[in-house]
């Protein structure tokens, strides 16, 4: 190297920036040769991530391969110049600096592989579940993306030399100031959070709320659940209202009971009212989807004799139930006209 440098005219122990020129261009060449050498493996990943598309993988080959997608050329450039430098004497303050501006850059690059994780994983869950709502994975996202990023700042700042202490001090402060000032939002975005945690109700499901309120779950955003109601207007409802709500999720409804009573009238002879219960069962067995569970007398009032029957409709579908439940009532009305009973005059 140093004949070479010498026939081109440059004195290879000439100093730069205390260091003679030969070791800068080997320093140079080293880095060069790495970053060359880390784009070739990137780009041979990729590719066999092009030729691996439309086929069953395992879950952390899965993880891996969205990595790669998501990484960038400036970090593979930093770790270059980092392994070249290596080969320098550059003194406190340059090394320093170039520390600081490498650690800032591969930071970068931790955070992008964190989010795309994070992603990666809601993402997954939610596909296992079908019943999932999209908008868990918006707002756990939004939240640790806040995180992650947080403190790939605070770890840029602290390379850079700033008093990271002192500032997370200053937040804590102003943090408290501005928590008072806006903690109906806070307690909307926190509220938002647990809705997605815990998940009380999806898009997509009826809700009948304490307060009167009940429509279908169109959207579940950071401060707000809109609802869409049963007349065609749609309810807006903050999350910090809705954890603290008591409130009846017919979208979780796996089959629907009906519970009636009718009085027959005074004087019904004795072999009618033992009959009751029989073609009781028989309307309910010939109403689809309908199961029998029970038909009783129950006592006598003074309207007359009392039966209480109930019937189960299976599904969540309330125009099925309302079919059912009048196919029901219908053939008892029936089967009480065919025998002569009358129902009790109403009170």
């Amino acid at each position: 190297m140093a004949d070479l440098l010498h026939r081109i005219g440059i004195d290879a122990d000439r100093l730069l920036l205390g260091n003679p020129v030969s070791d800068w261009l080997y320093a140079l060449g080293l880095a060069v040769a790495t970053f060359l050498a880390l784009v070739v493996v990137h780009r041979q990943l990729m590719a066999r991530t092009r030729g691996v598309a439309g086929v069953e993988l395992p879950r952390g080959l899965r993880l891996l391969l969205n990595l790669l997608r998501r990484t960038r050329r400036l970090p593979l450039l930093a770790v270059s110049l980092l392994v070249g430098s290596k080969y320098l004497d550059l003194g406190t303050r340059a090394e320093r600096l170039t520390t600081a501006f490498i650690v800032v850059v591969v930071g970068v690059q931790l955070g992008l592989w964190a989010t795309a994780a994070v992603r990666f994983y809601l993402e997954e869950g939610a596909s296992e579940r079908q019943h999932r709502s999209q908008t868990t994975v918006t707002i756990v996202q939004f939240v640790a993306n806040l995180a992650i990023w947080s403190l790939v700042v605070l770890l840029a700042l602290d390379n850079l030399g700033f008093q990271v202490k002192a500032l997370l001090t200053g937040l804590g402060i102003g943090g408290i100031a501005v928590a008072l000032a806006v903690q109906n939002v806070l307690g909307d975005l926190f509220a938002s959070v647990s809705i997605a945690l815990d998940k009380p109700f999806e898009i997509g499901d009826t809700l009948t709320l304490e307060s009167g309120y009940s429509g279908t779950v169109e959207a579940i955003g950071i401060k707000s659940t809109r609802l869409r109601s049963t007349s065609g207007e749609q309810i807006v409802l903050a999350n910090a209202e809705l954890v603290k709500a008591r409130i009846r999720n017919f979208g979780r409804l796996r089959e629907r009971r009906s519970v009636f009573r009718f009085v027959l009238a005074p004087g019904t002879p004795a072999a009618e009212l033992a009959a009751v219960p029989e073609f009781v069962r028989a309307a309910v067995a010939g109403a689809p989807d309908a199961r029998f569970e029970r038909a009783h007398l129950v006592g006598f009032v003074p309207r007359g004799p009392e039966f209480e029957a109930s019937f189960v409709v299976a599904g969540d579908d309330y125009r099925r139930f309302l079919d059912a439940q009048q196919s029901i009532h219908l053939a008892i009305a029936a089967e009480l006209e065919r025998r002569g009973i009358r129902l009790a005059p109403p009170a």
